[in-house]
């Protein structure tokens, strides 16, 4: 057993959201952003960003870890952008003033298309369609919600057609 692997699960914690460079057996060398540490097997995941493409994810076995030094701290964008990586697109965060907007030109447009709407909840962050049909943030069609499928089905349609206008 390496010095890696000998270390706690408190130990490798330190080293996620940073910058580091693994010299693995053979004198392999690795860089990326740390994004977990398998607390059974000590492997690391490294997340490294090629220009223009999406992430690259590396795994380091644990047993192969000679030695593990950080470069760089990580700083709240970059901790968001390790955190999206395994976001679904329409989980990703939105400020509560993003989503407010969003609810806000959603219900304008369908007021505008002469679908009644209301808005419902302690803090009127759901949308009622119709009175059958509720939307939850971030107001996607996987967040509509109704026990009539013909109201939900047509309802999800509308919106992901009017979503795909606004990009």
């Amino acid at each position: 057993m390496n010095d890696w692997q000998k270390k706690s699960p408190l130990d490798w914690e330190t080293y996620v959201n940073k910058l580091v460079k693994v010299i693995a057996v053979e004198k392999l060398q690795y860089e990326g952003w740390v994004l977990t540490v398998d607390p059974v097997s000590a492997s690391i995941v490294l997340a490294t960003f090629p220009e223009n493409e999406k992430a690259s994810i590396s795994f380091i076995m644990g047993h192969a870890v000679q030695e593990v030094e950080i470069l760089q701290e990580g700083d709240s964008h970059m901790k968001q952008r390790l955190a999206r990586i395994f976001a679904p697109e329409e989980s990703q965060a939105y400020s509560s003033e993003e989503l407010d907007k969003r609810k806000n030109a959603l219900k304008t447009w369908l007021e505008t298309n002469h679908i009644p709407v209301a808005e419902q909840g302690e803090l009127g962050t759901t949308l009622c369609v119709a009175g059958v049909l509720t939307i939850d943030p971030p107001y996607g069609p996987e967040q509509c919600s109704s026990s009539n499928e013909i109201i939900l089905s047509r309802v999800q349609g509308l919106l992901q057609g009017y979503l795909e206008k606004q990009h």
